[in-house]
């Protein structure tokens, strides 16, 4: 099994632009095939998937197929899946729709490690409603999430435990198991963001113990489209609809507003791109999934020792965080320069990396980091080169 990132990298048309691309926490490149999906779909389906006529029938084969990549790609029941313009927006539709759950008397716990989008919503109903929030803390030094607190900050009234299955920011991984078995057992629910898990993790939602799984496509270069995935999907049933259609079944309930039926057709092809980033890869898509994402898996972890041993080498650059469970994604700051004069300086050398999206990182935040100028972020793609690594340490060894 040999990953060929000639291959891959000839699938992007954007690629050819000159630049390196380090900056995949805003979003991956979007393949050929997934540009092509979409626009195909703009012009082959209606406004809507009811409807004798050809165009809805194709709006309804979308929808279906869309449902069906995403449970492939958690693992889960297509029924269960709920799809939306954007996984931040559907998580706000879930916590308005959890909210009588969460009401005085009840716990949440959250945890710094997260994004935003699985923080913000959850607070807002609790300062609305009177829940307790506890908060999950990272080990200064190494930038994981000990799992051993979530006995004592998950207690008897805990209703809900937000958590993310990587950070985007420093890469650390934590043990989302354990945090499932335990608010499990006091009857509450782990809802896991899984935007900085793709695609560098076969993500199982059976594995997870999540009851929800929230997903962007734009994580492993799909269009702007958001899910979340239910593991036991008769829940969906039971918590209060959110849509505007009275008599809506299941997903339904969440998904507020029409279907964007051709970035849908992007996200279910996005999912077939990721299926075949080994080339060998055969089977259903799930199993396709899961030789791809080992083989990634493979490529990117001689990658990216490589990348943190230059880095390691560069006696101006500080990394954030050793987590021993991570993804491909580091953070470092740079002695004595402002990381957004850092990152400018980067893109005259025509890289691309991520500096400004840490104004909110609860996380920096915590660990002092935007007290003295924030950080650095970079991450590998499936389409990372050796060659781009060694242009980004050359360019780092001259700011120094």
């Amino acid at each position: 099994m040999t990953y060929d990132v000639a291959r891959i990298r000839g699938l992007i048309p954007s690629l050819g632009d000159g630049w390196v691309h380090l900056d995949p926490q805003v979003g991956m490149l979007v393949p050929d095939a997934v540009s092509r999906a979409v626009s195909t779909g703009f012009r082959t389906s209606a406004y809507s998937h009811t409807g004798r006529h050809p165009a809805a029938k194709r709006s309804a084969a979308i929808l279906d197929n869309a449902r069906e990549a995403v449970a492939d790609l958690v693992n889960g029941d297509p029924s269960g899946v709920v799809l939306g313009a954007d996984r931040a927006v559907l998580l706000a539709w879930l916590a308005e729709s959890l909210s009588s759950r969460l009401g005085l008397g009840t716990g949440i716990v959250l945890s710094r490690l997260d994004d935003e989008a699985n923080v913000a919503p959850w607070l807002r109903i609790a300062n609305r409603y009177g829940a307790h929030v506890r908060w999950a803390e990272v080990e200064i030094e190494t930038c994981e999430l000990p799992a051993w607190q979530f006995e004592e900050l998950i207690g008897p009234t805990a209703r809900l435990v937000a958590l993310t299955a990587a950070s985007p920011v420093v890469g650390s991984a934590p043990d989302v198991q354990v945090a499932a078995d335990r608010v499990h057992e006091v009857g509450g629910l782990l809802v896991v963001d899984a935007i900085g898990a793709a695609p560098y993790a076969l993500l199982d939602i059976e594995e997870l113990k999540a009851d929800v799984v929230a997903l962007s496509a734009a994580s492993w270069g799909g269009p702007q489209v958001g899910a979340l995935v239910f593991r036991d999907p008769s829940f969906l049933d039971r918590i209060p609809a959110m849509s505007l259609n009275p008599y809506a079944r299941g997903a339904e309930r969440l998904e507020v507003g029409g279907y964007q039926y051709a970035m849908l057709a992007g996200l279910a092809t996005s999912i077939d791109y990721v299926a075949g980033l080994d080339e060998s890869a055969a089977g259903t898509r799930r199993q396709r999934l899961e030789a791809s994402v080992l083989s990634l898996q493979d490529y990117h972890d001689g990658l990216f020792e490589h990348l943190m041993a230059s880095l390691h080498d560069l006696p101006a650059v500080t990394v954030i965080g050793r987590a021993t469970s991570r993804i491909p994604t580091v953070s470092f700051t740079v002695t004595g320069k402002q990381a957004e004069k850092v990152s400018a300086r980067l893109a005259d050398h025509r890289i691309g990396t991520l500096s400004g999206m840490h104004g909110g990182s609860r996380l920096l935040d915590a660990l002092g980091v935007n007290d003295e100028g924030g950080a650095v972020t970079i991450g590998l793609s499936p389409y990372t080169t050796k060659f781009e690594i060694d242009a980004l340490i050359r360019a780092l060894a001259t700011l120094e």
